[in-house]
């Protein structure tokens, strides 16, 4: 507990250090993002002080104890009302620090002998403040989920990746992170939650009394799919418009849900009479997968800007169908490098930059709702347009990286073909790929390159 506790003075000496005992009004920019910053690693500190607190309470607290509840003696019902009540949490917050706590402490064998505990990366990185309770739970649950069908070594070696990757992602691409990482785990399992999502599809349409229409959907991931691309695809179309450098609130006062509103009702709209596109939106279903397991029927794929993963039998379905374009790792080779041929990347360019960097190698963005820049652009310097040159980002990342001053390296970039992505031991060579991006002095006085691209937002196993 000493341990925990002198963690959680440092992380505070470190805010006191960085707001200069001032109040946040009176911070300057930077200053304000050292606090912020020093305000996570106090959170998390607190955190894992926090754990093994909560799951002691509730080891003393069990309900076969009866009146020598800890809880009972204390006037609560449960641990977790005890917790939730002197912590000022929900109890399922509250539930949530005890689940944690107790998978992350040590634990004692029938034998009396001392074990490690259950889940010892999450229980490391929550100790040294790598990750908070929020991100450890849910890299738990996944993993408790899975462990009686898969292997025990790959489940470890899971735990180990995920906690690696979660310091700095936000909920939503742990989420996509974590969803990834079950899937590897248990292949066979994909397919069944499929098949469930299928049948619980629908789409309720409902005109209210103010003359509103609304449409709730739930979709499974093969037949979201071509909804997300058009919408998204029409979407990022819109914004793409105004790639000159001015913001979209200056010339469009609509929100992204009001543009994907509109964009749908243009679908609609060509698909009762309209001969062509309305927007011309350019976009395109990738679907993903390994070519001895599209071949075999087993494993798992992936489509673009669809966060769970789906079963080779799927995939194999959706090939078949000319409007997706499946990008199977090994496929026929392509020309991809164009040199100083083309000014604007090709299609098969972009689709290989989605390949490298999984979309936006910048915020984890899907790709498509990206475009393809130029690292050294053409009004700079005359950078060629090919892969090696190119990089995916969308718009407001595309802007910020520009007007703010980064800088991008890509460590081993780009083989030229499809074909030549595939080593003789059969793995991709993208899994080498590497983007930094680099901060502005003003942003980070060290200028310490950050991680981004598909080694950042993806799982590498």
């Amino acid at each position: 507990m000493k341990r925990l506790l002198d963690a959680v003075q440092s992380a505070l000496d470190a805010l006191r250090t960085a707001s200069g005992d001032r109040d946040a009004v009176g911070l300057a920019p930077a200053e304000l993002v050292a606090v912020n910053k020093a305000l996570g690693v106090l959170r998390r500190s607190v955190d894992a002080a926090t754990l093994p607190v909560a799951a002691e309470i509730a080891r003393q607290s069990r309900p076969e104890l009866g009146r020598e509840s800890l809880a009972k003696q204390q006037g609560f019902s449960t641990a977790g009302k005890m917790i939730s009540t002197t912590t000022g949490t929900s109890v399922g917050e509250a539930l949530r620090l005890v689940a944690v706590g107790e998978a992350t402490a040590p634990r004692m064998l029938l034998s009396g002998e001392a074990a490690p505990a259950k889940h010892p990366h999450v229980a490391k990185a929550v100790g040294d403040g790598a990750i908070g309770t929020l991100a450890a739970s849910a890299i738990i649950g996944m993993l408790d989920r899975v462990a009686l069908r898969a292997d025990r070594d790959a489940v470890e070696a899971m735990e180990s990746q995920l906690v690696q990757s979660a310091p700095g992602l936000s909920a939503e691409q742990l989420r996509v992170l974590i969803a990834r990482g079950e899937a590897l785990l248990d292949p066979d399992g994909v397919q069944p939650r499929e098949e469930e999502l299928r049948a619980q599809r629908g789409l309720t349409i409902r005109q209210e009394a103010s003359g509103a229409i609304a449409l709730i959907g739930r979709f499974d991931p093969a037949t979201g799919a071509p909804i997300v691309a058009a919408v998204e695809g029409m979407v990022t179309g819109m914004l793409r418009r105004h790639d000159d450098g001015t913001s979209v609130a200056e010339t469009d006062e609509r929100t992204i849900t009001q543009m994907r509103a509109d964009a749908l009702s243009e679908l609609c709209r060509h698909g009762v009479g309209c001969q062509g596109v309305p927007t011309a939106p350019s976009t395109t279903i990738v679907v993903r997968m390994n070519l001895t397991d599209l071949q075999d029927g087993v494993g798992i794929g992936a489509i673009d800007g669809i966060a769970q993963p789906v079963s080779a039998a799927t995939v194999r379905q959706m090939a078949v169908d000319a409007r997706i374009i499946p990008c199977v790792l090994g496929g026929d080779s392509e020309i991809l490098d164009w040199g100083r041929g083309k000014r604007i990347f090709t299609p098969a360019q972009k689709l290989a930059l989605a390949e490298r960097d999984g979309g936006c190698a910048f915020c984890g963005l899907p790709p498509g709702m990206t475009a393809a820049h130029h690292l050294r652009w053409w009004a700079r310097d005359t950078g060629p347009t090919d892969i090696s040159n190119g990089i995916l980002l969308c718009t407001n990342c595309h802007h910020r990286i520009h007007d703010d001053g980064w800088e991008i390296r890509i460590d081993n970039p780009s083989p030229g073909t499809l074909t030549q992505r595939r080593q003789r031991d059969g793995t991709d060579l993208y899994t080498k790929v590497r983007v930094w991006f680099i901060p502005p002095a003003w942003i980070d006085c060290s200028r310490t390159p950050r991680l981004g691209g598909r080694a950042r937002y993806d799982l590498t196993a």
